[in-house]
């Protein structure tokens, strides 16, 4: 099999030479470099990468532009490399729904000293960037569906957690790919949605905020970072804290979710089965409704399977539509899904269930 073929696009010389060589020492990569935006786009048609890394600060054109540009001249899987700031959190979001299929970590400072923390990071990601579905952007799309409802619908109905056939939960997990299928997926969700949901998707600390306040402004129900113990509500949103994990727990008659270290026997953090395991705990699996979307792995697998099992409802999202088909094709494998569907139906399914 031919090595991957990887454009390395930073301004920084010394950066370019750090992803050059970490690519390198894995042994199936043919990398080449670009040094801005400009020169990126020049060598596209010329390099015909199978992968690009792209710095998002760069002179004469940023990193936002020069992908736009990417994904209409010449389609190809792109990884962001984001240094871990607030603004840079939201430009990275915002690539991500541009079509971007992932992010790493820019190494901080002097890169010799930091430059392991990310490697095994990044050449995992090129990897599944490699094989990954392009998608097109689509949380314009969301936006106009959200907004055309908000006229129509009504308030959460007024059914506490527990009543007798209602759902209590809805658990949702996603990795690579997952920031942008949530900004789409999630503004479908109607303001009359009756149950709460709790999210984790692979991310890093820094950027959780910026994701809950991204995913605010576009649904038409409260999002909320897991930053402290919530007690949960139905008709709103909880995304899990990145580098940590986020549980379900019980607090006298109260469904709670609050952010906890990362376990180390979780690969992923925030980490879908820990979430799932805790919420079998405490919620009657025939009260719970489940979706494993896109990403790496099979994190979700295990613990969404034994909600299946139990009684509950589960979705695997269909290889179709995933951008990496590990997690929602590891739950279809074990026979842990209760349906699986392309992106574009999960949320209806999700209202249908709930309803």
């Amino acid at each position: 099999m031919p090595p991957t073929s990887v454009l390395v696009v930073d301004d920084s010389a010394l950066m370019r030479r750090a992803l050059k060589s970490i690519l390198a020492e894995a042994g199936d990569f043919d990398v080449h470099t670009a040094r801005n935006g400009v020169d990126a786009l020049e060598q596209l048609g010329r390099v015909k990468p199978d992968v690009v890394t792209l710095d998002i600060n760069m002179p004469e054109m940023d990193g936002l532009t020069c992908l736009t540009r990417i994904m209409e001249e010449h389609p190809t899987p792109v990884v962001m490399v984001s240094s871990l700031t607030e603004h840079n959190a939201l430009v990275t979001l915002e690539a991500l729904e541009l079509g971007a299929v992932d992010y790493v970590p820019k190494p901080g400072g002097t890169v010799s000293l930091n430059i392991d923390e990310v490697s095994a990071d990044l050449v995992s990601k090129v990897r599944a960037a490699a094989a990954a579905r392009l998608k097109r952007a689509g949380g314009l799309t969301a936006r106009l569906r959200a907004q055309t409802r908000k006229a129509v619908e009504t308030a959460p109905p007024r059914r506490e957690i527990g009543q007798v056939g209602a759902v209590d939960l809805v658990l949702i997990g996603s990795s690579t790919g997952g920031p942008a299928l949530l900004s789409d997926l999630l503004p479908q969700l109607p303001a009359s949605f009756g149950a709460p949901v709790v999210v984790a998707q692979h991310i890093p600390a820094s950027f959780t905020a910026a994701l809950a306040r991204r995913l605010d402004e576009l649904c038409q129900l409260r999002v909320h970072e897991v930053d402290r113990i919530m007690t949960l509500q139905r008709g709103h949103i909880y995304i899990g804290r990145g580098n940590a994990d986020v549980v379900v727990a019980r607090r006298t008659d109260n469904l709670i979710v609050k952010s906890v270290p990362s376990a180390a026997e979780y690969r992923w953090h925030p980490s879908v089965d820990r979430l799932a395991g805790s919420a079998r705990r405490y919620v009657d699996a025939q009260r719970m409704v489940c979706a494993l979307l896109t990403g790496m792995g099979d994190d979700g697998a295990t613990e969404m399977a034994a909600i299946k099992e139990g009684g509950g409802r589960t979705i695997a999202e269909s290889e179709d539509t995933a951008v990496v088909w590990g997690m929602p094709g590891e739950l279809a494998r074990r026979g842990g899904a209760t349906a699986v569907l392309p992106s574009y139906e999960i949320a209806e399914r999700l209202t249908d269930w709930v309803r």
